[in-house]
């Protein structure tokens, strides 16, 4: 029977299905690094240097690995129950994968600084998409002018997350945001959120880079460069992130409509099925917005988050249709070849 060993504090569980992977001369181990087409692996004895191989990774995937002469490679990807996929920067189709099989997705919001009850809104969805429980963790409230107006401000616009204040420079809140989570836990948010400075305070020790933001902006310097996944001392483990300056959505509409519960509701209202909330004429979700029952700022943002999804889905399908073209062009070119050596 297989010991996991030292995989128990990186998120072993008996629910993996390692057995349909793992063959002879192989054997099972978690990402906890990835750079440059290599990568950290933890398994059950020690952390070794792999090759990725044929294989996309990212920091939470699960795999095998086999070790071929000199050289250690991934020799297969687990499937991943969870994954958190934001549009790539560049602006085209693709998905980049920041984490994988997280249970828990903590989003840090500064209170130091305006809040930008948007930023959260994205983030949300970005976290409910990727089939992980959100958690808002309101970072630096030793800094925040009104606490108490900032929570509640959070609060309305994460219906279905906890939300909490904590400040990692006092201790205060760290306690209830660690009896929170469970299993994995990514940290995701801006650069200046104090991301790292909580991490340390939930993995008990000052094992990540910390910096202090500028005073002119409270933007951050980015002092986590990479992804990595520690063990947390209470069990489970962190993923920390480098810090986010733009999040764009990818094929992320159920997470949009977790993250804007109410205004999925106040749609089935609707006279028009396919209500674009617009101006039609029977629309329940702006008599809504009328009657004060739906911020308008909540519609708005809602609306940005849709175009933006289906803009980033219209490429998607012009890439897809793309390719197809191009390889129906190729196998004519190849029929036309095939027909003129035949010689008709």
């Amino acid at each position: 029977m297989f010991n996991p060993g030292q995989l128990l504090a990186y998120g072993w569980n008996n629910t993996l299905a390692f057995d349909d992977y793992t063959t002879e001369g192989s054997e099972p181990g978690r990402v906890i690094r990835v750079d440059r087409g290599r990568c950290d692996v933890a398994t059950s004895s020690d952390i070794i240097r792999a090759e990725n191989g044929e294989h996309a990774l990212c920091t939470g995937d699960w795999v095998t690995v086999r070790t071929s002469g000199d050289t250690v490679v991934v020799a297969d990807l687990l499937p991943r129950r969870s994954a958190i996929v934001r549009s790539a920067a560049s602006g085209r189709s693709d998905g980049h994968v920041l984490a994988a099989n997280v249970d828990t997705v903590v989003i840090a919001s500064a209170l130091d600084t305006d809040l930008d009850l948007g930023r959260i809104e994205r983030l949300l969805a970005l976290a409910w998409e990727s089939g992980a429980t959100p958690v808002v963790a309101l970072t630096k409230a030793d800094a925040a002018e009104d606490l108490s107006t900032a929570v509640t401000a959070v609060t309305a616009v994460s219906p279905g997350s906890a939300v909490l204040a904590v400040s990692a420079e006092t201790g205060d809140g760290v306690a209830a945001l660690t009896a929170m989570i469970d299993g994995t836990i990514a940290l995701i948010g801006p650069s200046g959120a104090g991301k790292s400075t909580l991490a340390n305070a939930l993995l008990g020790a000052d094992l990540l880079a910390t910096g202090r933001v500028r005073e002119g902006d409270h933007k951050g310097r980015h002092t986590t460069s990479h992804r990595e996944l520690l063990p947390l001392p209470q069990g489970g483990a962190l993923i920390d992130t480098p810090g986010l300056r733009g999040v764009g959505m990818w094929d992320a509409a159920d997470g949009i409509d977790k993250a804007f519960p109410e205004i999925d509701d106040w749609a089935a209202q609707c006279r028009f099925r396919d209500c674009s909330h617009e101006a039609e004429p029977g629309c329940a979700v702006l008599a809504a917005v009328e009657r004060g029952d739906l911020p308008e700022r909540r519609l708005v943002s809602y609306r940005k988050l849709i175009r933006e999804n289906g803009r980033i889905a219209s490429r998607a399908d012009a890439r897809l249709r793309a390719e197809r073209e191009r390889e129906w062009k190729i196998i004519a070119r190849g029929h036309r070849r095939m027909y003129r050596t035949r010689g008709h």
